[in-house]
């Protein structure tokens, strides 16, 4: 796992010693609402699912980079979510990009800064010509990031997941290697 640096953010994988930050937003039922997991019902849980993803990452099967805030001139660093890829389609030369923040540190672009970083390894370092996201409709604040870092709405798969006995729509946005590629030169002002 290669490790990022972003303005405000160091992006590493994700380790045990992080239990404790992770534990205060992932038990959050607000925090899990729109999200395919539930809340985590302990610290002890949070911390074994940690220490199995150490496995994963050695592995070499799991690409979610844990966020650690780095502004304010905090001595300690605080995990403060993740951002990473979910899956990939090597076949078809694609992924899908998904991010948690804890409420505490929302509000500050901080969930558009981490994707965009992910983007960037996504295609310029792997090579990839299209990312995707999905959000439980009704999440309009994750659409927004999406929609921030020059992904596109593309559709609604009408109840295609199952969260808590209920169908959930499930909305999808992407970027193109081409896009990407635009945004980026629009944001250098090369355009």
């Amino acid at each position: 796992m290669p490790v990022f640096s972003t303005e405000r953010l160091l992006m590493r994988e994700m380790k045990p010693c992080d239990s404790f930050d992770m534990f205060e937003y992932a038990r959050r039922p607000d925090v899990t609402r729109y999200l395919t997991w539930s809340p985590h019902p302990n610290r002890e849980y949070t911390r074994e699912y940690l220490q199995f993803l150490t496995t994963k990452y050695r592995a070499g099967e799991f690409y979610d980079w844990a966020l650690i805030w780095c502004a304010d001139g905090d001595a300690k660093q605080k995990m403060i979510g993740t951002c990473g890829f979910t899956r990939f389609d090597l076949p078809n030369n694609s992924a899908e990009v998904g991010y948690v923040i804890n409420p505490e540190f929302r509000g500050r672009g901080i969930a558009p800064e981490a994707v965009r970083r992910v983007l960037k390894y996504g295609f310029e370092e792997l090579g990839l010509n299209r990312i995707e996201a999905h959000y439980m409709c009704g999440n309009e604040q994750s659409r927004r990031v999406m929609e921030k870092v020059g992904m596109r709405f593309e559709g609604v798969h009408r109840s295609s997941l199952i969260k808590n006995g209920e169908y959930r729509d499930i909305g999808i946005c992407s970027i193109l290697a081409s896009d990407y590629k635009a945004v980026c030169h629009k944001r250098n002002g090369l355009s």
